[in-house]
């Protein structure tokens, strides 16, 4: 991102409509909600948040919530079939439901949105319980994800109202996951302008970032993204779209396997991505590869940085420099067996882009992953 992007963003957080304050949750909806919940504690150190299920009153479906400092998952599962929730996760396996925003006004929100065009999911609902007041309301997206604004400025319970909280002595070390640095989105065939201009109109979103096909190509495959973002740089949501290319992308693999759009990953951020990591593989959590030969010139591309090279390599972390720092990232394989899915764990050292020059060596990963499949 240049200067001249960065002094956009805060002019443009100053005429801002729709004020969002960070992604307050992500909600899966799951075939298992209690084994996910055990999974994302035992593999990637969230702790025991917040329960919702038969013995709170929700008699058809179960929610398990979970935290590690900034990050909230919830995952829920549906107790019978024939409903809204079974029939998600029997289109799409397990997924991406709900990418939940805080707001300071929740039914401002919904009028901000719904007015230029969004399609409601939820008009705005008061919540009460004996911990205070809670405002929510969302809006539909790509596929079938929908953002949730969440008003909790009145609310002092450990979740959401009909949550109880949920204690436990399973509760093993974080990893040093702090908070949501993005969730990207693909879609379909020519779909990408559509949705840009979704964010830029009903959201008041800046495309800050744009990747062509020449920016994101290998031999075999290729894909187009932009990167949008709210007013003040807390939520961004990149999109991608498949582009053409001698074999199937990425984007075409998770299209098919998905059965329709949604969100392809999460970036979750640290402050310490070479104990975060080790911490992850030591758990079990799997990466994608790149071959040793990414590091050979890598402080030619790069540049100085703090960093010692042999851990970096010894556990695959990549390195990108732009214009305000230079910043570390990963990628996990899909965790689900659905080539779907999956998560990034990026440490930015001022760095604001997302990782343009790991792209090509990213996507050679992907597609030998791709390959053992028999998806290429």
């Amino acid at each position: 991102m240049s200067p001249n992007t960065s002094s956009r963003l805060q002019q443009h957080a100053l005429t801002d409509f729709l004020p969002l304050e960070g992604t307050d949750y992500v909600e899966f909806y799951v075939g298992n909600a209690k084994q996910a919940a055990h999974f994302y504690k035992t593999a990637f150190g969230f702790q025991s948040l917040a329960y919702a299920g038969p013995e709170t009153g929700r008699k058809e479906i179960a929610s398990y919530a979970v935290r590690q400092n900034k990050l909230t998952f919830v995952f829920t599962t549906p107790l019978r079939p024939g409903n809204e929730i079974a029939d998600h996760i029997y289109k799409h396996g397990d997924g991406v439901k709900i990418l939940a925003l805080c707001v300071d006004d929740a039914r401002k929100a919904w009028m901000e949105t719904t007015s230029r065009g969004a399609t409601s999911y939820q008009e705005p609902l008061l919540l009460k319980d004996e911990h205070g007041e809670l405002v929510s309301s969302g809006i539909h997206t790509y596929g079938d994800t929908v953002h949730l604004f969440i008003e909790r400025k009145n609310y002092h319970g450990a979740f959401l109202p009909g949550y109880r909280e949920w204690k436990s002595t399973y509760n093993p070390p974080a990893t040093g996951l702090l908070y949501v640095d993005h969730c990207v989105g693909n879609v379909g065939w020519h779909q990408m302008e559509k949705w840009v201009g979704f964010y830029e109109h009903i959201m008041g979103f800046k495309n800050i970032l744009s990747f062509d096909d020449k920016d994101i190509s290998t031999e075999y495959s290729a894909l187009m993204s932009k990167v949008m973002s709210n007013g003040n740089g807390y939520v961004k949501f990149p999109i991608n779209e498949p582009a053409e290319g001698k074999k199937k992308s990425q984007v075409e693999e998770y299209l098919d396997f998905y059965n329709g759009e949604g969100c392809q990953h999460v970036a979750l951020a640290t402050n310490n991505i070479i104990e975060t990591v080790t911490d992850l593989q030591n758990r079990g959590v799997e990466f994608l590869k790149v071959p040793a030969s990414y590091y050979d010139d890598l402080l030619q591309r790069v540049g100085e940085i703090d960093e010692d090279l042999a851990p970096l390599k010894h556990l695959g972390i990549l390195v990108d420099r732009d214009e305000e720092g230079y910043l570390l990232q990963i990628f996990t394989k899909p965790v689900e067996d659905r080539p779907t899915l999956f998560f990034e764990i990026i440490q930015r050292k001022g760095a604001k882009s997302f990782g343009k020059g790991n792209f090509k060596a990213l996507f050679e990963a992907i597609e030998r992953e791709q390959e053992m499949r028999g998806n290429l």
